[in-house]
């Protein structure tokens, strides 16, 4: 058995949610539904028109890696925070989540997440990276990597050469040791930024990735959702695509499986892709069955996005007892 079941690999930001009505992202310019990387001087002016603000830890593997450690794998997670207000609140957060606590020290702050909540349900993100886009090589242990089952990579990172050179080493020594690397596509916009670099990722160093419509339409260029998957089956043996509320895809070695998925009118979108991930990721690491780790995240979703907030609220374990 080895030490750790899961382990993560992204960025460590602490999430700022408020709520907010769609004419307050118009007077602040902010673009409705998307993830947008905002300079220093832009997060500050945006955290600083925030009103009822709550923070927690977050970063979409982190909660990812948080939330399967909730439903009791035995998890670990390498981020980077500094040794500031809120990389200690950060650190203080997560200490019973994941087993490795991020990295601290150096000269950026720690990184930040403004998410303003419309009344339907969608997030806008403006993320701030900080010191996270800081991460590479030199952070990640490979014998933690290769004391994992499971190794979870987020496409974020991918921004700078550092983070790609952080992604190879915990992917291949995990799989070096009998385990298994994905990665989590992330964003049409990050796709389209290193679709070259994330192309070879897949079907070299990938056994599973995770992604939605737009993202795997992107990666691959694709007329259509059907063109894309055809082309990653090709590349990886193991391909998920959620489709917001349309069932989740799932192809296994080829064989697609089709994932009901009931339709809830969201409190909260933030972190339904990441908590998808956990409970899939956790069906996987307890030995279930593809239909069953697919209808797995997809619970694991619909609770995230019944309240405010990326990581589960309710007891999922005992929901997964009764289920499955």
């Amino acid at each position: 058995m080895k030490r750790y079941q899961i382990a993560g690999i992204g960025n460590a930001i602490v999430d700022v949610i408020a709520t907010v009505e769609d004419r307050f992202l118009e007077k602040m310019d902010i673009h409705k539904g998307i993830m947008q990387l905002v300079e220093r001087d832009r997060a500050e002016e945006l955290y600083g028109a925030m009103e009822d603000r709550a923070e927690a830890s977050g970063g979409s593997v982190a909660n990812t890696i948080a939330g399967a450690g909730k439903l009791g794998l035995r998890a670990a997670f390498v981020g980077r925070v500094n040794d500031d207000a809120l990389g200690r609140f950060y650190a203080t957060d997560t200490s019973a989540d994941f087993v490795n606590p991020p990295v601290s020290g150096g000269e950026l702050p720690t990184s930040r997440s403004m998410i303003f909540v419309t009344p339907d349900g969608e997030r806008s993100m403006n993320t701030y990276l900080g010191i996270s886009a800081e991460l590479g090589s030199e952070d990640v242990d490979a014998e933690v990597m290769a004391a994992s089952e499971i190794v979870f990579l987020e496409g974020y990172l991918f921004d700078k050469d550092k983070g790609k050179e952080a992604f190879l080493k915990a992917a291949r020594a995990c799989r070096g040791a009998g385990g298994r690397a994905g990665i989590a596509l992330s964003d049409p916009f990050c796709v389209d930024r290193h679709r070259a670099d994330f192309r070879s990722l897949v079907a070299q160093d990938m056994d599973y990735v995770i992604g939605n419509e737009q993202e795997w339409v992107s990666l691959y260029q694709a007329n259509d959702l059907e063109d894309a998957l055809a082309q990653a089956v090709r590349d990886c043996d193991l391909v998920i695509c959620t489709r917001s509320g349309d069932p989740v895809w799932i192809f296994e070695h080829g064989k697609r499986h089709e994932i009901a998925v009931t339709k809830v009118m969201p409190v909260d979108a933030t972190g339904a892709g990441d908590q998808f991930a956990a409970g899939f990721l956790y069906g996987l690491a307890t030995g279930r069955s593809i239909d069953t780790a697919g209808r797995m995240g997809v619970l694991a979703a619909a609770e995230v996005i019944s309240h405010l907030g990326a990581r589960p609220k309710s007891d999922l374990q005992a929901a997964f007892a009764r289920f499955f």
